[in-house]
């Protein structure tokens, strides 16, 4: 028998006191405690940004020949995770799949937060942050326009428009949920808040006709661009001539790692969101198990991607491109990330074969935290440890990070967890709308169904 997706037949009051409830309550002392604790990453964060802007990038450990070093591997590393929210909703919508109901918001809010941090590694990878408007093809009486050879403007352009489409999408799924807010709000205040944002909402059958339609629209949008977006993330390296980034095959191996990611980081998002605001009823072990099931696929499509790089290496014959993948990353400076990323992102997720591991919140959890450990682990494996040994061994050094290098990652992540913290506060972080609508569904079917044991007369 097969896990339900929705737990009883709760009618559409019940469903909007325990979907909306949340945004009423004060918010518990575990929450309190959390966003002090991420307020004061995001501090930690801010005051190292400001002291690498006053003092300059020498501060962290770039340096010749790992020049792109953990700026770019947080970079790539966010914005996977980013890419894959805005797709995960977008392609389950377009498929029709009733299990994104319940984490759909929790997809999208994340990419969001995500793609925040993101965009904050290229600026100050710049050494001149306050010129970043010059990737942006503007016009310009002093006729400055972006260099079109540079990967940087790739980069602007790909994440500016991705985080546009991504923003009116999550945006325009929440505006019937903002006028149910608007319509119980307890104060005068937060109904005229609600009420702007909810943009006039009547709900009318003409208002829906046209909604849908967007909706549509938007999620059609968004499924390719997730595809084009980061695969211009890859071109970034596979465009290069150092030894382990020329490769055809970054940018499909790219896109699998940021839906791989993407999931893994909606799980370590919903699972405790689950426990503490008990959603047990509305996030089912159905909607966990389907998530795994998927971190289990794109997971091998990774372990594809590393065995391909590996033949295509010894294949070529190139002693640079075997030298890089046998000996440097294997038993070479920093060998330790490559080696993590193996295990999580290869031998890890193999614990998803069993169904108890599936269903096991727990072991999900663990599994989804590694597997974002094992991600960046693999960004940096590619990104720092392809630099440190290049064709000529004259030219070789080692990369280690400075504690600002650590700091900022450190604020990236507590930031990134504020703002999902604030989300989950001020916003319905499931769709009531959506909600209502599959109760409504599950009810018709289950009065089309005849009860166990009884004939069917037609």
């Amino acid at each position: 028998m097969s896990e339900p997706l929705l737990i009883g037949r709760p009618s559409d009051a019940a469903l909007g006191d325990k979907l909306l409830g949340t945004t009423w309550r004060a918010g518990g002392t575990g929450w309190r405690i959390a966003f002090a604790i991420t307020g004061a990453l995001t501090g930690l964060l801010i005051a190292l940004v400001t002291y690498t802007v006053v003092t300059g990038i020498g501060v962290w450990g770039n340096n010749i020949p790992v020049g792109w070093a953990f700026a770019i591997i947080n970079f790539v590393w966010w914005i996977g995770i980013g890419h894959a929210g805005t797709f995960i909703s977008a392609i389950l919508y377009l498929f029709e799949q009733r299990w994104r109901t319940s984490i759909n918001r929790f997809a999208e809010g994340m990419t969001l937060c995500a793609v925040l941090q993101a965009a904050l590694f290229p600026a100050l990878h710049l050494g001149r942050p306050w010129f970043a408007y010059w990737l942006f093809p503007y016009p310009s009486v002093m006729e400055v326009w972006p260099q079109t050879k540079s990967a940087l403007p790739w980069d602007a352009a790909a994440v500016s428009t991705y985080f546009t489409v991504s923003l009116l999408f999550w945006y325009l799924g929440l505006i019937p949920d903002l006028a149910s807010l608007r319509d119980s709000a307890p104060t005068r205040r937060r109904r005229a808040i609600y009420g702007l944002l909810a943009l006039g909402w009547n709900g009318k059958a003409t208002t829906w006709r046209h909604y849908k339609a967007v909706y549509l629209v938007l999620a059609g949008l968004a499924t390719p661009l997730v595809l084009s977006v980061h695969s211009i993330v890859s071109s970034d390296f596979a465009t290069a001539l150092v030894p382990g980034w020329h490769s055809t095959i970054f940018p499909p191996y790219f896109v699998a790692g940021a839906i791989f990611s993407g999931f893994a980081m909606v799980l370590t998002l919903v699972i405790p969101a689950r426990r503490v605001f008990r959603l047990h009823d509305v996030i089912t072990t159905k909607h966990l198990e389907n998530c795994a099931k998927l971190i289990l696929v794109t997971g091998w499509v990774v372990a594809y991607g590393y065995i391909t790089e590996w033949f295509l290496d010894w294949y070529s014959g190139d002693p640079a491109e075997m030298y890089q993948a046998f000996v440097a990353r294997p038993s070479g400076p920093n060998n330790a990330v490559f080696f993590l990323a193996m295990i999580c992102n290869v031998a890890v997720p193999q614990i998803l074969w069993w169904t108890r591991a599936r269903r096991n919140v727990w072991i999900l959890w663990f599994v989804a935290v590694l597997i974002n450990v094992g991600m960046w682990s693999e960004r940096m494996m590619i990104i720092a440890q392809s630099l440190q040994r290049d064709f000529l061994p004259s030219q070789w050094g080692d990369y280690s990070p400075t504690w600002v290098d650590i700091g900022i990652l450190a604020g990236t992540i507590g930031f990134f967890t504020l703002l999902f913290l604030t989300f989950l506060r001020l916003l319905p972080f499931i769709s009531l709308s959506e909600m209502r609508e599959m109760t409504h569904e599950l009810v018709k079917h289950d009065r089309r169904t005849p009860a166990h044991g009884e004939r069917h007369d037609g």
